[in-house]
Order: structure tokens, then C-alpha cells, then sequence
């Protein structure tokens, strides 16, 4: 909420968090705005404090940080030196802090710049930019993300593997029991604890199954607003995780914790809603499916390749895109089929949505959702042909993604297109952030070295 606060900002909060409130005093209000790894940085104050402030200040250089904790070189021609932004808040997304000792609310926050604008490589900001390309055309996009994390054993040591969590039974989790009612008892007490949190928050939860990995379960969301639904993805990372802390576990969404098991996807189901109509882009009045949504799959054909390190942010990222493993190597789509990248659900005419299926749990949500609904956006634009649909076991096609982040990296320089569409002031520091995490990667020595080249080469 830009502009002026009145007193009574109180009255005016959403009803989940006055609910949450009811018969206590607000303590304090955490101030918050998603990172480019999509880490919460912001400032907690008193709550008295809160109801007298229209904005607060953070450096940009948040954005320039690693996921390390180190820096990127800045983009921009002033060079690194940590110009104050300008935090509003956005009162719409205030929501409780239910895991804390004492009554807090969280508010995620927009970045500006001294001048008013937007800050071009807050992930927020790229979101709403993408989308309101959608709104110039007369058009609504509609999003439903699916999350998919691992419930661990608490894992001190970096140099020790990762296991899966102890259930109720006694015993480790166990592997390929995937949608298995018994395995979601197993994780009860900390998926009790996320139903209480999400409805402390006002998160609606389509469901919770069991996946095929061990201690793997998948969280869907119901559909809506593409800015909302990555404000509920942002709050349900931290949810889950105080969850499971309160349960001598870990939640951890690494797009490949365990070599044996699957990775963790964010699926993101799209389709797009004609604003004076309503009715859905992708169909005909007839229930036909349109050119427009051809080109849709066109465009996520074309653009997954140089958008990959978006939906792939990390070293580990490369890992989950193993054939046979519940992710896609390749480009193909198909209809009801989980063995391509693009797939279409099963629906009826006016929820016929499309399914990217690269996207791994461990990217940013604002972005992973902006550049998904970008490549989609293109393909229409341009009026992309996609392939023919593919039929059968899309593992036994072609590998057709990028396999690492250098090769990630030198295909979106190249996708003059998707920078535009993104904002190259964003791609520029996303860009220099990426380089100097593998730079860092690089200075760590791992076990597999150790272990073949210390006395063998």
C-alpha cells in the first residue's frame, strides 16, 4: 500500500489475520520482501512502531546477494553501493506468524526506487511486470503451483548424507510409496501443524499426498492470482519448515536432497481468462482448443531452454532432471502424460490449463511463475507452432535441456526476447548473482574428489 497509513490500519487487515488476532494484542509485525533465492529479508518491529510507518529501508544490495551469503557485482552503472530502497507495504498479504511465542504478523513489502519506480530486480516486481503484460492484452493469467519437499532427519553435518525423517512408526521413511495413505500417516503430527499454520495464515490446501520419494509429499494449491499464489508458495516454505522443526525434522525443498530418490518439481498449471468475457483464451465458445493456446505450448517450447536457469537455480538443480526420475529431460508435450515437460491435464473445456513441469522446488516462486507465464506469453505473441503432441514414454526421446549453469547461462544471453519480457535490468543482476555462486561452488572440494582422484591421478 503505497501512499499515506491512517491509525485504524488495524481494521482494515485481511480476516484470517484479525481472526488470528481476535481477543490479543499484536505484538510485533515482521517487514518483509523475497530475495532473489527467495529468502525473507526484511526487518521485525514493535507493532506501535508498524502503525506509524509508511514505508522502512533496505539496501538494494539484498538483491545482489548469494545464496551464500556472498555478493554478485552490481549491474548498473553507480557500481555496488547499496542504495536505499523505499519497503511499502502491501496490507493484502498481511498474515500471521503462528509458530512464534508471541502474536506476530508478517507483511510482504514492494521495492522502489527514490524516484518511484518499481526496483526492476525485486522478483515481486518481475512478476507483477509479466503479468501486466497479460492485463494490457485484455487478459487475466490464472496459476496453480504444486510443491513438492522432503521431510528429513536433522541433518547437522554437511559432509553427512541426508535421510529421510523417522515417522510415528519408529522406522525411516521408506521409498516408492507414493500416494500411500499409510506413508501420510507416518509425517501426521507435522502435517497437522501445517494445516494449522496455512489456516492461521488463510491458505486454502487443495491437498497433501505422498510422493515417491522417501519423506517426499506434495502440497497443492488452488488456483488463482499469479502475484498471490507465489505470496502464498514464499509463506508456505517457512511455514513448513517451523512445522517440521517443531517435530526434531527438517523440511528442506533442495531440488535433489537424496541421489537415490526423486527430485522436488514445482509444477505450475496456467491458463488465461479473457477479462470482459471471462471465458477461458485457451478454448473456443464451441469448447475447441484455440490457436492461442497452441502457441502458448510453442512458446514454452522455444523459451524453457534460456529460462532454465530461472527454474533451475542452483548446481544441485541439474541433478533432479534425470531420466526415469519423475522430471523431464526434454521439451515434448502430451496429454495426460507426466513423462513430458509440457503436459495437459485432464479437464473440461473452460479449465483447460497447460502444465510446466521444469520447474524445480528450490527456484524463487515470483520468478519461477513470471518466467513460466513469460514463455507462454511469447509463444502467443510470436504465434509459436509447437511440435506435434508426442505419444508414448517421453524419456525414450532426446535430452533437450541445458546440463549446468554455464550452459544455462550463455542460452538466456542469447534470448534477446525473454530479457526483454523479464526486464534486463533484472536478467543483468540475476545474471551476476548466478556467476558469482559458482564461482563460489567451484572453491569447495567434494567427496567424489576425495575419493577417485586423490591417489589415482
Amino acid at each position: 500500500m503505497k501512499g499515506e497509513r491512517n491509525t485504524e490500519w488495524m481494521s482494515k487487515l485481511p480476516e484470517a489475520a484479525l481472526d488470528y488476532l481476535e481477543g490479543h494484542r499484536l505484538d510485533e509485525v515482521e517487514c518483509v520482501v523475497a530475495d532473489l533465492p527467495g529468502i525473507a529479508r526484511g526487518k521485525a518491529v514493535p507493532a506501535s512502531k508498524f502503525g506509524r510507518q509508511d514505508f522502512f529501508h533496505l539496501p538494494d544490495s539484498i538483491f545482489y546477494q548469494t545464496i551464500t551469503g556472498g555478493w554478485g557485482e552490481a549491474a548498473g552503472e553507480d557500481g555496488f553501493i547499496e542504495k536505499d530502497m523505499i519497503l511499502y507495504p502491501d496490507m493484502d498479504t498481511a498474515t500471521a506468524a503462528p509458530w512464534t511465542g508471541d502474536w506476530t504478523l508478517q507483511v510482504i513489502h514492494d521495492s522502489y526506487d527514490r524516484a518511484g519506480n518499481p526496483v526492476p530486480f525485486a522478483p515481486r516486481n518481475v512478476l507483477k511486470r509479466v503479468v501486466q503484460l497479460y492485463r494490457d492484452k485484455g487478459w487475466e493469467p490464472v496459476v496453480a503451483p504444486e510443491m513438492e519437499f522432503f521431510l528429513i532427519a536433522r541433518n547437522l553435518d554437511p559432509a553427512q548424507d541426508i535421510e529421510p525423517m523417522t515417522g510415528r512408526s519408529g522406522r525411516p521413511a521408506a521409498a516408492r510409496q507414493a500416494y500411500s495413505m499409510t506413508a501420510v500417516d507416518e509425517f501426521g503430527p507435522v502435517i497437522d501443524d501445517i494445516y494449522d499454520f496455512a489456516e492461521a495464515q488463510g491458505f486454502e490446501i487443495d491437498g497433501i499426498t505422498q510422493e515417491g520419494g522417501a519423506g517426499q509429499l506434495e502440497i497443492n494449491l488452488r488456483h488463482g492470482d499469479p502475484v498471490r499464489l507465489a505470496d502464498e508458495v514464499f509463506y508456505f516454505k517457512r511455514l513448513i519448515r517451523e512445522a517440521a522443526l517443531r517435530h526434531d525434522c527438517f523440511a528442506t525443498f533442495m531440488a535433489k536432497p537424496i541421489a537415490a530418490e526423486p527430485g522436488s518439481a514445482m509444477h505450475i498449471h496456467h491458463s488465461v481468462i479473457e477479462t470482459a468475457t471471462g471465458r477461458n483464451i485457451f478454448v473456443d465458445e464451441a469448447g475447441a482448443e484455440t490457436g492461442l493456446f497452441a502457441h502458448f505450448i510453442g512458446g514454452l517450447q522455444r523459451y524453457l531452454p534460456p529460462a532454465t536457469i530461472l527454474f533451475a537455480p542452483y548446481v544441485n538443480s541439474y541433478r533432479r532432471y534425470v531420466k526415469d526420475h519423475a522430471a523431464p529431460i526434454n521439451l515434448e508435450w502430451s496429454r495426460d502424460n507426466r513423462t513430458t515437460a509440457i503436459r495437459v491435464p485432464v479437464s473440461d473445456a473452460q479449465s483447460r490449463r497447460v502444465e510446466n513441469r521444469i520447474a524445480g522446488m528450490d527456484c524463487n516462486p515470483y520468478l519461477g511463475i513470471a518466467t513460466s507465464l513469460a514463455c507462454g506469453y511469447l509463444g502467443m505473441m510470436e504465434g509459436i507452432t509447437p511440435k506435434s503432441e508426442f505419444k508414448g514414454d517421453a524419456y525414450d526421446s532426446e535430452a533437450e535441456l541445458p546440463q549446468g549453469i554455464y550452459a544455462a547461462l550463455d542460452l538466456l544471453a542469447a534470448a534477446a526476447p525473454l530479457r526483454e519480457v523479464m526486464g534486463e535490468g533484472f536478467v543483468e543482476v540475476y545474471e551476476a548473482v548466478k556467476r558469482a555462486e559458482y564461482d563460489e561452488f567451484l572453491q569447495v572440494i567434494s567427496p567424489w574428489e576425495r575419493e577417485h582422484l586423490l591417489l589415482n591421478v
